[in-house]
């Protein structure tokens, strides 16, 4: 979860948000927000206990066009777009730390490396996850604390809450904001992709998804308060490499410059999470149709390998052809229409199959999930009405996953025939 988002969207807020208490609320409502689709999905997940995330529940829930079109959406732009976007801010972010080298050849090398480290074996895939990870949240903490620590306090920023943050926290502007830190929180849901590879999914999934997310959320929000406290809102505003422009405020030029070098090295973790998990999507649509059989080819450890190679290429394809906003506003509107129609699938479910057995229930049901569908369903909304052209690649790239499961099901239905 923690990568290109936290360490990018503070600068597009910024543009339109001056008010720092309103961007700390931004965090906060996100980090609710991802916490109840967390737990909604850890219902789900422990009911219908199957890798493949939305792909899986959709199908089961729904219709299996609809699994089709999560699967689409998750290889085209859920984990295939964010790796593209971890991958620039890496290379930007390496690059501002005084390395002169172009930042997308550095982002291209990153995503080959990691793409050939996911697949060799599930120990070295998990051993790569695990210390990157680690390491992540050590440098967060140590840069906050002595951010906080050694900064000027003439450059604080000013957290009270006035009339200003109370007209932004309804508006339009602060909607639309609000899909730059969902975009940052996505990743929640990341364990439910390889739900098959877990042991005792069905006892651990609420944990590995709750626990998991308080402590983004708490990580979330120490950072950004330390951004607003160490650097003024106008240096940073526009700007994506936010976390060096305030290290070089809190410790110097050198310094600052150093901290770049470290932060860049956290983004690698969100890469690899990103090619580590959503290829199980793929898989399972090569798994489910025919025609799309290659996806579905392992190596001897059982790691999906062709759908590996798919996704990493179709993220180089973003590397080298797309603005960096516009695909955050795009897969982060589309990527929330996902989450949404798998939660709302939770109502749904409840009523179809009311006596499935379910290890964990979610709390406070039906608040949670009501909560997480109106804080998304309000975002979407905005999101239409402010930024169209975003919305109307959204909806291209679903209908173009129906497209292609139309396509591939005469087929499917003929080979299932024949046998």
């Amino acid at each position: 979860m923690v990568g290109t988002g936290v360490f990018t969207s503070l600068g597009f807020q910024l543009v339109d948000i001056q008010s720092a208490s309103a961007i700390l609320m931004l965090w906060l409502i996100g980090g609710l927000s991802a916490l109840c689709g967390a737990l909604s999905y850890a219902e789900l997940g422990a009911a219908l206990p199957r890798s493949g995330g939305e792909y899986h529940f959709l199908t089961e829930i729904y219709h299996p066009c609809a699994g089709f079109v999560s699967g689409w959406v998750s290889a085209t732009v859920g984990f295939a777009a964010p790796t593209a976007l971890a991958a620039i801010t890496f290379g930007t972010y390496l690059n501002a730390s005084g390395l002169a080298l172009n930042p997308l050849w550095l982002a291209t090398v990153a995503v080959i490396g990691l793409t050939a480290a996911h697949c060799t074996t599930h120990r070295h895939s998990g051993i790569t996850q695990t210390g990157f990870t680690l390491v992540k949240v050590l440098l967060i903490l140590g840069f906050s604390f002595a951010a906080l620590a050694l900064s000027p306090d003439a450059k604080r920023a000013v957290f009270i809450w006035d009339g200003e943050a109370t007209t932004l926290l309804g508006s339009g502007t602060f909607a639309v904001s609000l899909i730059y830190v969902n975009y940052a929180y996505s990743g929640w849901n990341a364990a439910t992709y390889i739900t098959g590879e877990l042991s005792s999914p069905q006892r651990s999934l609420p944990w590995v998804l709750g626990l998991s997310t308080c402590v983004v959320a708490a990580l979330y929000c120490l950072l950004n308060f330390v951004f607003l406290s160490v650097a003024p809102m106008e240096a940073m505003a526009g700007k994506v490499e936010v976390g060096v422009i305030a290290a070089e405020f809190a410790f110097g030029s050198t310094a600052g410059k150093l901290m770049g070098l470290l932060l860049s090295l956290l983004l690698v973790s969100t890469i690899s999470a990103m090619i580590l998990a959503g290829p199980r999507v793929l898989h399972r649509i090569g798994q489910d149709y025919p025609p799309f059989a290659a996806l579905a080819r392992e190596n001897r450890d059982g790691i999906p390998v062709t759908a590996i190679l798919f996704q990493s290429g179709t993220a180089l394809l973003f590397l080298w052809t797309a603005s960096f906003e516009q695909i955050l506003i795009f897969s982060g509107a589309t990527m929330a229409l996902n989450t949404f129609a798998a939660v709302l699938g939770l109502f749904i479910l409840r009523q179809r199959k009311p006596d499935i057995e379910r290890p964990f229930r979610v709390s406070f049901y039906p608040v949670t999930p009501l909560i997480f569908l109106g804080i998304t369903g309000w975002t979407l909304i905005y999101v239409v009405v402010q930024r169209p052209i975003e919305a109307l690649i959204s909806m291209a790239i679903l209908a173009s996953g129906g497209v292609f499961y139309f396509a591939a099901r005469p087929r499917s239905h003929s080979s299932a025939s024949q046998r």
